[in-house]
């Protein structure tokens, strides 16, 4: 039996598979070769490959169409993207290039619209869902758009008092607005009750009480998310279920609603092991909404989901070297890298998040089970496991050998929850930040975002 990484790899997992390849024993993502970018731009370094990002908002939108088109389904499909899962201006130019819509979660939010705007990217006839808890800011600013005749916002409702703020700030104007509907936690987790939304059995005094008494407010759409995500399991059908069922009540005595939104929690691969039907769960969430509709003999609405981690997550990666080798006993050998995966991966320290780790080069190499270390002082500052299984194998190199890592389709929320080119732990600076998109040949293109953070712009924030 054969021993190198490459032989371990190709017993466990169908590989070469879409997005990785190998080429002279070095690892190939999307056709770009590593292993030499990584030697141009050094490492700690942050990638992000735009063209994938148009790529998944193509294959989402090309499920829903077909599961309408097989079901003669008689709403429409609206792909929106939710930007708290990266805000960075190039991931909105990438998105805003598919027809697709946008969700808001917070005041700074409806800001980053205007720019858009301003320059000619978002027009004002563009679908713009504002969730969340609604502070008195971010209510502002959403009135704003509505005063300046943006003709498609739909702030969805999170509570009883919200409307009553906009309907103070908007006076007579007419506006559209969405509830949402709180949903019920899995079995396992520490709430009973997601506290986001409207209570289920609220949904329809809340329309009589305070939406249908108010002729210049139009409600259009119900919302509900399930926070586990689209799975094939007892609970997420069941949510679903209930939240189809909401829909259809409140449709029979409210006709201007016409669409129904499940938000997002389409899941991305974060292991070369990752198997899921995207199509047969698309078609079989357009069937259960267009079957109960027909029971209950109201229209088929209009269908939206808000996919984020979906939309950008497969686009990005993380990169380390390996600076050195610890043996602490005789069964725990540490790979240290240079830089904090705390810092740069938050999700796998704060939820246990699993990315696809692959090393870049010496596939050729005999492999061993090592753990991670990143290079802050912290004890939970490692990565030991990966999504099929409790152990990382990665090559074994001599001490001064170099050794490149690559932390795969982690390009959602990580930015935003490190606080990316502000303070961080033990004051290890983000990494290099670099793009690679493709010219109108098809020819690979890679430029600087943004260098590594230095120590004056993080001490200027300190007060130094």
């Amino acid at each position: 039996m054969n021993h190198t990484y490459h032989d371990l790899v190709s017993q466990t997992f169908y590989f070469p598979q879409e997005g990785f390849g190998l080429e002279e024993n070095t690892l190939l993502f999307h056709g770009i070769r590593l292993y030499d970018l990584l030697e141009k731009y050094g490492t700690p370094l942050k990638l992000v490959y735009l063209p994938k990002i148009s790529d998944q908002i193509k294959k989402a939108k090309n499920y829903f169409d077909t599961a309408i088109f097989q079901l003669q389904y008689q709403g429409k499909y609206n792909y929106t993207y939710c930007t708290k899962s990266c805000h960075f201006r190039y991931v909105l130019e990438e998105v805003l290039k598919n027809d697709v819509h946008l969700e808001t979660s917070s005041a700074f939010d409806i800001d980053l619209i205007w720019k858009l705007h301003s320059e000619g990217l978002v027009k004002k006839d563009k679908i713009i869902v504002n969730n969340g808890f609604k502070n008195d800011a971010y209510i502002r600013r959403i009135c704003g758009m509505i005063q300046s005749d943006f003709t498609n916002i739909i702030p969805v409702m999170d509570n009883w008092e919200e409307l009553d703020i906009f309907d103070n700030y908007l006076g007579e104007k007419q506006f559209n607005i969405g509830i949402r509907v709180a949903t019920e936690e899995e079995p396992h987790f520490e709430f009973y009750t997601s506290r986001l939304g409207i209570r289920k059995s609220e949904i329809i005094n809340y329309y009589y009480e305070k939406v249908a008494t108010k002729p210049n407010v139009r409600l259009k759409m119900l919302h509900f998310f399930v926070d586990t995500g689209i799975k094939d399991n007892v609970y997420y059908w069941d949510e679903l279920r209930k939240g189809i069922k909401t829909y259809c009540e409140l449709k029979k005595v409210c006709p201007t609603l016409e669409a129904i939104n499940i938000g997002g929690g389409l899941p991305i691969k974060n292991s070369l092991g990752f198997e899921y039907d995207y199509g047969y769960m698309i078609l079989e969430i357009v069937r259960q909404i267009q079957d109960a509709c027909d029971e209950n003999n109201i229209p088929t609405p209009d269908i939206f989901t808000e996919f984020g981690k979906y939309t950008v997550g497969e686009s990005g990666a993380h990169f380390f070297s390996v600076i050195g080798q610890k043996q602490q006993n005789d069964n725990e050998c540490w790979y240290m890298v240079d830089n904090s995966l705390m810092n740069t991966l938050p999700d796998a320290w704060g939820i246990n998040e699993h990315f696809i780790l692959l090393p870049i080069n010496h596939w050729d190499r005999d492999y061993k089970r090592v753990n991670i270390g990143g290079l802050s002082c912290d004890n939970s500052d490692y990565y030991n496991s990966e999504a099929h299984s409790n152990q990382v194998y990665l090559p074994a190199i001599n001490k001064d050998e170099k050794l490149y890592l690559g932390f795969f389709h982690s390009g959602a929320y990580q930015d935003a929850l490190s606080g990316y080119g502000g303070i961080k732990h033990c004051l290890l600076p983000s990494p290099k930040h670099v793009l690679i998109d493709r010219d109108p040949e098809g020819k690979l293109v890679d430029w600087v975002w943004a260098n590594d953070q230095d120590s004056e712009s993080m001490l200027k924030i300190l007060g130094y």
